[in-house]
């Protein structure tokens, strides 16, 4: 009885783990260069040009991010506004 609860501790603890290591930003996982080359490859002209396309709001290190999009420089550019 005692392993079988250490065993689904276990699973419960690598189950919150994995998904909250998958909520972190990409950029956590990429190196400075990967980073860079990832987000250059795609190009918005602006935030609108970003929503327009469905895609906002970008993460530091997605494709199309740029710091200059990023207001309040947190490494999300282009939030949707909560009403």
């Amino acid at each position: 009885m005692r392993i079988a609860q250490i065993v689904m501790a276990a699973i419960m603890v690598g189950g919150i783990g994995g998904y909250a290591w998958s909520r972190l930003p990409p950029a956590v996982h990429q190196s400075p260069e990967e980073r860079a080359r990832i987000e250059g490859s795609v190009a918005y002209s602006g935030c609108d040009e970003v929503r327009a396309a469905g895609k906002a709001p970008l993460y530091a290190g997605q494709p199309g991010y740029r710091e200059d999009m990023d207001g309040d420089s947190d490494g999300i550019a282009c939030e949707i506004p909560h009403n």
